[in-house]
């Protein structure tokens, strides 16, 4: 109740506080209440309806991968080459002093595969696949600055602070296998991404629904094993009492999700000393498949490794997978005939192989693999302060950039979605990034609407407040 002067009276006092007493009561029980409705652990979930897919593959290509010089060609920009053009781009070039002219693609195109889908030749390997593949070259964004990109495609939002897609897959659905992280990162030892470890955070989510970042050499988590071993009578009554201990526990702390979260991460770690191990132990896997993935050899020898292992996740019930490679290599802002060249060297063979291994053991049906960046490139060059234009890049572009799909419910073969004849806006079937996260969770059987958490009186949800529609037109 409102008071009606500056001062109130006794009787003023007395009548409103103990409303807001009842009032704070009444909250804290509301926030308790949905904190225990909130699932608290990875079992698996039943999904809104029956699903493609049961678990994701995310290749995230950190910098912004070209699009006319790998899935999208312009013989305009052949044509035009040299032409002025940077003065009609007003408030979408990021680095204005350095824009050039029109510039051609340093590559060659060529169609593959039954469905003629078009690649450039610097990626071989990958257009040995493309019949398995939905490519959508309409996506758009709404920043072209990486940090504020990175969030967008990462959370749906372009600030830090908001659950990823991973942890909102895995806070739906839960995970398959209790003896593995439901959400695994398997990130570039040569170093993190733009944004670093907040791209798997669970934001306002459960700590659990975080992703857990896994060594491909080495032991796959540091401080996993005690460093003293103990016989396995003694560590098994070891783990049962701290078990008991923390339900005691717990008991007397309810409600608390950081608590159930590092409780649970705890006996985690317990259960995946085997398990782990066992899943990231590649050298079982035959020498044909591992030259297959480029493993033993530059500069495949890292991402092949991870795609592998990723293969053998998936199989054994984890519910996402994300890779990434260090800073941002596919920011071709320079030399992009030797740099983005370098970028598909290092990632091309080991994706075709991710591609036909998941394929040949009958994987491809229920993974969903997932390949793109944050945005896309300039149909015009971007030069270097010495203006030569053998060294020329190119610039960021919201307006415009190709991801691609594949299995888990996906059309094979296909091409969604055209841009105008320089590759610089879509003109044919725009797809938002709310569109493709609304597609992905479609395809693991959850609806975006439904898919939500109760903050504040408000349902946050991935795709947030905007409209966002599944992308029909690569479904199978």
């Amino acid at each position: 109740m409102a008071f009606h002067s500056a001062f109130p009276s006794r009787r003023d006092l007395f009548r409103s506080v103990p409303g807001g007493i009842c009032g704070a009561a009444l909250a804290s029980l509301l926030d308790r209440d949905a904190a225990a409705a909130t699932p608290n652990d990875l079992k698996p979930r039943i999904a809104h309806f029956p699903a493609k897919a049961k678990s994701v593959i995310h290749l995230f290509m950190n910098g912004g991968p070209s699009q006319m010089d790998l899935f999208d060609p312009k013989p305009t920009l052949d044509k035009h080459h040299g032409e002025a053009y940077a003065d009609k781009l007003a408030g979408e070039i990021e680095f204005i002093s350095n824009a050039g002219a029109i510039m051609r693609s340093p590559f060659k195109f060529a169609q593959h595969g039954q469905c003629g889908a078009w690649v450039s030749n610097v990626m071989p390997h990958f257009s040995q696949v493309v019949d398995d593949v939905a490519f959508i070259r309409s996506m758009v964004t709404t920043n072209i600055t990486h940090e504020p990109a990175v969030y967008m495609i990462q959370s749906g939002k372009i600030t830090p602070g908001r659950p990823t897609l991973g942890s909102w897959v895995v806070y739906g659905l839960g995970s398959e296998n209790q003896n593995l992280p439901a959400y695994v990162v398997l990130d570039d030892p040569k170093g993190l991404p733009v944004n670093g470890v907040e791209n798997w955070q669970s934001g306002f989510l459960p700590p659990m629904f975080q992703g857990t970042r896994f060594r491909s050499t080495g032991s796959p988590v540091l401080n996993l094993k005690p460093d003293t071993p103990r016989p396995e009578r003694i560590a098994t009554a070891e783990r049962a009492l701290i078990s008991r201990l923390d339900d005691l526990h717990r008991q007397n702390h309810p409600g608390q999700p950081i608590l159930d979260a590092r409780i649970a991460s705890y006996e985690l770690a317990a259960r995946m000393q085997i398990a782990a191990s066992d899943a990231l132990d590649i050298t079982h896997e035959p020498l044909k498949l591992q030259e297959m993935y480029g493993i033993g050899r530059e500069p495949t020898d890292s991402y092949g490794r991870r795609c592998l292992i990723a293969r053998r996740l998936v199989e054994r019930g984890v519910r996402f997978v994300q890779l990434y490679i260090n800073a941002h290599i596919w920011d071709t802002h320079n030399n992009i005939a030797t740099e983005l060249k370098s970028a598909c060297d290092r990632t091309d063979k080991p994706i075709m192989a991710l591609l036909r291994d998941l394929k040949q053991r009958g994987l491809l049906d229920s993974t969903l693999v997932v390949w793109g960046g944050e945005f896309g490139r300039l149909p015009i060059s971007q030069l270097p302060p010495d203006k030569d234009e053998r060294k020329a890049g190119r610039d960021h572009n919201k307006n415009a950039f190709c991801t691609w799909m594949a299995g888990g419910g996906v059309k094979p073969g296909i091409t969604y979605g055209s841009t105008d004849d320089l590759g610089l806006k879509v003109v044919e079937n725009p797809v938002s990034v709310r569109d493709w996260h609304a597609t992905i969770l479609h395809l693991l059987g959850m609806s975006h609407e439904q898919l939500f958490i109760e903050q504040n009186g408000l349902k946050e949800k991935l795709t947030g407040v905007e409209e966002a529609h599944v992308v029909k037109g690569i479904l199978a």
